[in-house]
């Protein structure tokens, strides 16, 4: 259970990546944000409306901090994906959200005020060297040149939200339990995301995405966060961190299968790169002087 539970997890959040691309040919972007926030509250509903009650003087002092953090972890982490997996692959998309950590322990030193290390500056230069020769398919002079893909460039709207996402949490401690902060953060999600929804060419979910649609609303949404909450539990917020390393991993190669994506040598060095980055940013102890 130590294994399985943060495995599974990661598991779920790497075939939610290939969702993602499948979306991309059967529903519009806008309604699948939407859609998946919607169903994913119809699931919680039995479940958090109770305690929500219980809790809902807390849950008021606190609904401006979880508006904005539903804005940056659902709205525009997790549903500007749908747009960028238009123009860019799932190997990209994962490898980009990799460096999630190092973007947090980025932000942590203006929000939390802690100190910057020599060695998290060192896998910083790491990471991105990495992720420009990843990026620029080996060619990183071409990066002044042409830039990003509007995908990639998507994407790294998507990490940098996301590790804001974590470092606010830490910074604003929840009086609530944490399925009840999930809860109202997707209430508030679906309220902003009805404008993108009404944008949308098409609102309609053709018979083809409703599997794509209910993965993503139960399984990325619900599933993967219970059981990523009860590693936490049973292993500690460390040890549990260390399995989403396996994310960019799993997600290539199931992209390889699914998805007949091609890796190639840019994404090993590019990506190995990255993540060497990101392990040097997490192991820093001693402050830079």
């Amino acid at each position: 259970m130590p294994v399985f539970l943060p495995f599974a997890a990661v598991s779920i959040w790497a075939m939610n990546t290939i969702v993602n691309k499948m979306a991309v040919v059967v529903i519009a972007p806008g309604a699948m944000a939407f859609y998946r926030w919607f169903f994913a509250i119809l699931v919680l509903t039995p479940f958090c409306l109770p305690t929500l009650w219980r809790q809902r003087r807390a849950v008021f002092k606190l609904a401006p901090r979880l508006a904005v953090l539903a804005s940056l972890g659902m709205v525009i982490n997790q549903s500007v994906a749908y747009f960028a997996a238009q123009t860019t692959t799932a190997t990209n998309m994962a490898l980009i959200m990799s460096l999630v950590p190092m973007l947090s322990l980025l932000f942590s030193v203006w929000f939390l005020h802690q100190p910057l290390t020599r060695i998290a500056i060192a896998g910083a230069i790491l990471s991105f060297s990495g992720l420009g020769y990843m990026l620029t398919q080996g060619q990183p002079m071409t990066l002044l040149e042409s830039g990003v893909t509007v995908g990639d460039g998507l994407m790294l709207i998507c990490a940098s939200a996301y590790a804001l996402y974590c470092v606010l949490l830490k910074r604003w401690p929840m009086s609530v339990s944490n399925w009840v902060s999930v809860y109202v953060q997707a209430l508030f999600a679906v309220l902003m995301l009805l404008p993108v929804l009404y944008a949308a060419p098409s609102a309609d979910i053709v018979p083809d995405a409703y599997p794509l649609v209910g993965f993503a609303a139960v399984g990325a949404s619900v599933l993967a966060p219970a059981l990523w909450l009860n590693a936490i539990a049973l292993n500690g917020a460390s040890r549990t961190a260390m399995y989403m390393n396996l994310l960019p991993v799993l997600t290539a190669g199931i992209a390889m299968i699914w998805l007949d994506e091609v890796l190639t040598h840019y994404h090993l060095i590019g990506g190995s790169l990255v993540l060497i980055g990101v392990g040097l940013s997490q192991r820093s102890t001693h402050p830079t002087r």
